[in-house]
């Protein structure tokens, strides 16, 4: 049979979902090294580095994520292939709501970090402007940089802790997320992956492709 043309999202919403998925790559792992450079005082320049081009991703992340929000409330997009179980397509559907959720999560919580000016492995006051790409000062939370030394304390250890546990969350979503995508495209032989990877076609046939706008 011959192979279906799929329809595609939007080229805004293809960039919008590689460039946000890169930058979080890019984020976490720039995370867990500068955790682990900062304790070595010969790492600790690039470490410092590493923390504000971490801010600075973070930071875009969050503006990339709330026009993505944006676009895709008021932009049509391909439905879902006709042929997924009700239970699969309610999954497919928690699980972009919980990525939402994280490219929102974790940012904030690294905003209300760092807003709050305080080291919580040291308990001791560190403020440190954040510095966009090296172009200029994004301003800090309004606020927490005033307040006590026990809100600002009690604000950065809760924020530190859900950043951490939503970080690991967002590590095994992802996974799941491609894990799925890659099922979608060599084993039910949709439309899925295809809707989102330009240059891909479905390997199934019309009545595994879906159909609307971008």
């Amino acid at each position: 049979m011959a192979v279906a043309h799929t329809s595609r999202y939007s080229m805004v919403a293809i960039i919008l979902h590689w460039s946000i998925a890169i930058a979080i790559g890019l984020m976490i792992y720039v995370g867990w090294w500068m955790t682990d450079a900062i304790k070595d005082p010969a790492l600790a320049s690039p470490a410092f580095k590493a923390y504000q081009f971490h801010k600075s991703l973070g930071l875009t992340i969050l503006v990339l994520t709330l026009f993505r929000l944006i676009w895709r409330l008021t932009h049509k997009f391909p439905p879902l292939p006709e042929h997924m179980p009700g239970w699969e397509k309610a999954a497919a559907r928690l699980s972009h709501i919980l990525l939402y959720a994280i490219m929102l999560i974790m940012p904030i919580t690294g905003w209300i970090y760092v807003s709050a000016g305080w080291n919580s492995e040291m308990n001791m006051p560190f403020a440190i402007p954040t510095l966009w790409f090296g172009l200029f000062e994004w301003p800090h939370l309004p606020g927490l940089t005033e307040a006590s030394d026990a809100v600002r304390s009690a604000a950065a250890g809760a924020a530190m802790e859900v950043h951490e546990i939503v970080a690991w969350g967002a590590v095994g979503l992802i996974v799941l997320h491609a894990a799925a995508a890659l099922k979608h495209h060599f084993y039910d032989r949709d439309s899925v992956l295809a809707g989102m990877v330009p240059g891909i076609r479905p390997l199934g046939d019309d009545a595994h492709s879906a159909h609307g706008e971008g």
